[in-house]
């Protein structure tokens, strides 16, 4: 009896999976070559920021601290967390602070371990003014309207989205909600 020999459809299979290999690997070399090519970014930032004196060191800190072994922030840090870049589009100042300070009471659900059997009391046991700078370099991370990001839409208008709101939102929204895109027009036009 012989093993070595395979089967039509083993054959077949083996075809398939080689050529799928195949496909991925010259997919990536093409993609990298057309990437290493462009004179811009493939993939803009849409996190901006000015920092302050303080944010600046609650930059520092958070790089110090640790934050960047579970977080990301301005293309620093890992994915193992929570993302935070544009969470001061997000949040104001004070909930980020009373995060920081209570993050569970404030969160209102118990949060993932920050290090070796230490739940986010870590974060906590900081001191205040630690925190307070590493609070306002948070929220000084701000996100570009309408990217992931942020907590607003695009401030233009889309035929899209408002087709699916009048096919698909009921019409007690109308009364009871509100569209944010109209504040963020609104945010436009009050600006100099």
């Amino acid at each position: 009896m012989r093993f070595n020999t395979l089967k039509l459809g083993e054959k077949i299979l083996f075809g398939i999976f080689g050529i799928l290999v195949v496909f991925a690997v010259s997919s990536f070399v093409m993609l990298e070559i057309y990437r290493s090519h462009l004179n811009h970014p493939m993939y803009p930032n849409t996190t901006h920021f000015d920092f302050t004196p303080e944010g600046k060191v609650g930059s520092q800190l958070f790089r110090e601290k640790g934050c960047t072994d579970c977080h990301r922030a301005l293309r620093n840090g890992t994915n193992h967390g929570v993302s935070l870049d544009g969470i001061g589009s997000r949040h104001t100042l004070d909930y980020l602070e009373s995060f920081l300070k209570k993050p569970e009471s404030t969160y209102e659900t118990k949060t993932i371990d920050h290090g070796l059997n230490k739940q986010a009391a870590y974060v906590a046991a900081l001191p205040d003014n630690e925190l307070h700078s590493i609070a306002i370099f948070l929220s000084e991370l701000k996100a570009t309207q309408g990217s992931a990001d942020a907590r607003l839409p695009m401030p233009e208008r889309s035929g899209f989205v408002d087709e699916m709101v009048k096919v698909w939102a009921p019409s007690s929204w109308k009364t009871e909600y509100h569209d944010l895109r109209e504040d963020a027009g609104q945010n436009q036009k009050e600006k100099p």
